[in-house]
């Protein structure tokens, strides 16, 4: 009788792959779940950091989302193994992974300059991922040097100065008369991200309902275009006003006069935001005419993304509750508001203290 196949490598054919067991919800009954399909696979004594690597993000390619994956990838091509490729895995120590750091800090940028501490940051969070799993799933090593190693500080970035409401309105009266008009009203006034509105299907627009359902998001990904969930992997419904309603049926109307103006040119992709003949839009089309349209209303420079930043910071100087703010920008918690808009919550509680010593005063 043949045994229960077992999580771990395994080889069958001429090629190895990774066998996890995984339950029936229903039944509990465990079932062999096969990833992979590798003609080669590391060696737990010889294997140089380099190639666990390249083999670690093969088996990622299909478990996370082209944008994060295409982030690890050029992480370990352009940072790591240029520099601790050539280490043999068993042998990394911290003190070469902070090494590693230092070196990019000074050196790891464009043209030979220094990287950022944020890019830095990243190519870590790569790199002790990486090397997590050779611990916790490959067992390929006992600890994890990434851990332990010295990197440069981030300083946390929090949002810096944003337009206020009437800057907002001399932007969006600038653009009244473009074609993406829409898209910048539909922005400012939902907070959704860019990628999230590219996404956008008419299916997903309620008017008489006076919502939108947020569920995916567009990027490029190496040159090409790629579709996947929202940042938080949720979809959301968030509320228009009567304002935004009105400029969404007027943006309709528009589509379908360009549509039949197209006629047999025209590209029926289903999305709300397209090109004069219903072809997708690039996502640098909308970045790009940002600064044109704010030049045109003369308001300070800000780019697209601060329209987020101003949805928000203005619901809660409004005092709508951090959980209701969060919900409508598709933060998986709170807790990333809290700390994104932390000066706007400081600013917004600055008097408590005299409202309770008043309150206590008065008795």
């Amino acid at each position: 009788m043949t045994g229960k196949l077992k999580d771990g490598l395994v080889k069958r054919g001429t090629k190895w792959s990774y066998v996890v067991r995984v339950a029936d919800a229903e039944t509990g009954i465990t079932r062999p779940r096969w990833v992979g399909g590798f003609a080669g696979y590391v060696d737990r004594d010889t294997a140089t950091v380099g190639e666990y690597l390249l083999e670690w993000l093969e088996t990622h390619a299909g478990s996370v989302k082209p944008k994060t994956l295409a982030g690890y990838r050029y992480d370990v091509e352009h940072y790591i193994n240029p520099r601790i490729g050539g280490q043999r895995l068993q042998g990394l120590r911290p003190a070469v992974v902070s090494k590693m750091y230092r070196d990019l800090s000074v050196g790891g940028g464009r043209n030979g300059g220094a990287l950022s501490a944020r890019s830095i940051a990243h190519a870590h969070t790569t790199l002790r991922k990486a090397l997590n799993d050779a611990v916790n799933v490959e067992q390929l090593i006992a600890s994890n040097p990434a851990e332990r190693a010295k990197r440069p500080r981030v300083a946390r970035r929090e949002v810096g100065r944003i337009w206020t409401a009437g800057d907002l309105r001399r932007f969006l009266s600038a653009a009244e008369q473009h074609r993406l008009y829409a898209f910048f009203r539909l922005a400012a006034y939902t907070g959704a991200r860019r990628g999230e509105l590219l996404y956008l299907r008419w299916s997903d627009v309620a008017l008489d309902e006076r919502e939108v359902t947020i569920s995916g998001s567009e990027s490029v990904v190496e040159g090409s275009r790629v579709e996947g969930t929202t940042k938080g992997d949720r979809s959301r419904v968030v509320s228009l006003d009567v304002g935004t309603v009105a400029i969404m049926r007027e943006h309709r109307t528009r589509q379908v006069a360009e549509r039949l103006k197209a006629g047999a040119f025209w590209t029926d992709t289903g999305h709300v935001f397209v090109t004069a003949t219903g072809g997708l839009l690039s996502p640098d089309t909308p970045t790009q005419l940002m600064p044109k349209l704010v030049d045109k209303a003369g308001v300070p420079s800000s780019p697209l993304h601060d329209l987020r930043h101003l949805h928000a910071t203005t619901l809660l100087l409004a005092r709508v509750p951090v959980h209701v703010v969060a919900a409508r920008l598709g933060h998986a918690d709170a807790a990333i508001t809290l700390r994104v808009y932390a000066h706007v919550l400081r600013q917004d509680t600055a008097e408590v203290g005299d409202v309770f010593a008043r309150a206590v005063d008065s008795c």
